[in-house]
């Protein structure tokens, strides 16, 4: 994870603690969103971001949070909050929107280069909106 982390301090700005934030934040993400397999592999493709996520699980279970609301008002309307949630959860970790597109497109770019374009695109096709920051 430690290469990842390098990354995305430098594309970004934000500190390693923020940077294992969002990749635990982001793993979790898609393994609501995206079929199984594909986000197994691609977490498979960086040491220590099944550790990462499991931690944020963990620090989320009790943390409602402006990510919490966003989750929240998701369900409201019929879905489990997306990409919405997603980004309020990044927006508490501390990233702000142009932050939160440049470790979306480091940590895929990761992924493709470790994983193959099969991979990511299986996991983009699966999540509406994601596109946008791969």
């Amino acid at each position: 994870m430690d290469e990842l982390i390098a990354k995305l301090t430098q594309a970004t700005g934000i500190d390693a603690v923020t940077a294992e934030k969002a990749i635990g934040i982001i793993v979790n993400f898609l393994r609501k969103q995206a079929p199984a397999e594909s986000v197994e592999k691609a977490a498979g493709a960086i040491p220590g971001a099944e550790q990462a996520a499991e931690r944020q699980a963990q620090a989320q279970e009790g943390a409602g949070g402006f990510g919490g609301a966003l989750a929240g008002l998701g369900g409201l309307m019929g879905g489990d909050g997306g990409l919405m949630a997603l980004a309020g959860q990044l927006t508490s970790a501390g990233l702000s929107m142009g932050q939160m597109q440049a470790v979306g497109k480091t940590i895929f770019a990761h992924v493709r280069e470790k994983c193959g374009e099969d991979v990511v695109g299986e996991i983009v096709s699966a999540v509406p909106g994601l596109s946008q920051f791969v």
